[in-house]
């Protein structure tokens, strides 16, 4: 049995350790895996389902936070899309890249609290939150994107977007998701449940 002192410095070490390892995948190569055919999975929001998963909502949010400074950050310059993004909308990116990673993060942890309390074994609750809370990302994130710059001539007119031809919003988000969404799920799903279980069992323990 741990005191309440310990565990606070125990979680804090944990949060200060995800979010070097959020920043870490955000500004070097390793926080994407490339596939066969140009695909390309960010496994970025993996230490958020982690951390929410470990440290609960409150957790999931700050490590949220810190995804999406670390996203909109590359908005000057690191990365294409996101400069162009920044260049159309500077507001509508910020929140683009902020408000969906701050509310997956704190979703993600409401939803394990809430199956765990049914999940005696707590491996459904893990396999289950994981999967959620990457979804959670993409839905958020495509939402906020087509929000704030569907309608925007200057966004239609991305050689990319030209060429998918869609007849609307969400048509546009499905596509422009495609196949990435389902590989960075199964990603997640495996890398957060795996870890996130060994974190609980090891470090995080539901009685101390």
């Amino acid at each position: 049995m741990k005191s309440k002192s310990n565990v606070r410095t125990l979680k804090m070490v944990q949060l200060a350790l995800l979010t070097a390892i959020i920043l870490l995948l955000a500004f070097t190569p390793i926080g994407f895996i490339k596939l066969p055919a140009g695909l390309s999975i960010t496994i970025i929001g993996i230490p958020v389902i982690i951390g929410a998963i470990t440290l609960g909502p409150a957790g999931g949010a700050i490590l949220g936070t810190v995804f999406g400074l670390s996203s909109f950050a590359q908005a000057f310059g690191l990365e294409p899309f996101g400069t162009l993004l920044f260049s159309i909308n500077p507001l509508g990116t910020f929140i683009t890249c902020m408000i969906p990673r701050i509310l997956m993060g704190w979703l993600t942890g409401l939803i394990f609290q809430g199956l765990k309390k049914v999940d005696k074994t707590k491996f459904v609750s893990y396999v289950i939150t994981s999967l959620s809370g990457s979804l959670l990302n993409t839905i958020l994130f495509m939402t906020s994107l087509m929000i704030f710059f569907y309608n925007n001539t200057k966004f239609q007119e991305i050689e990319f977007i030209k060429n998918l031809n869609a007849a609307n919003a969400l048509v546009l988000a499905i596509i422009m998701v495609g196949l990435n969404a389902v590989a960075e799920m199964i990603t997640a799903g495996i890398i957060g449940t795996a870890i996130a279980k060994t974190v609980n069992k090891y470090i995080i323990k539901d009685n101390i």
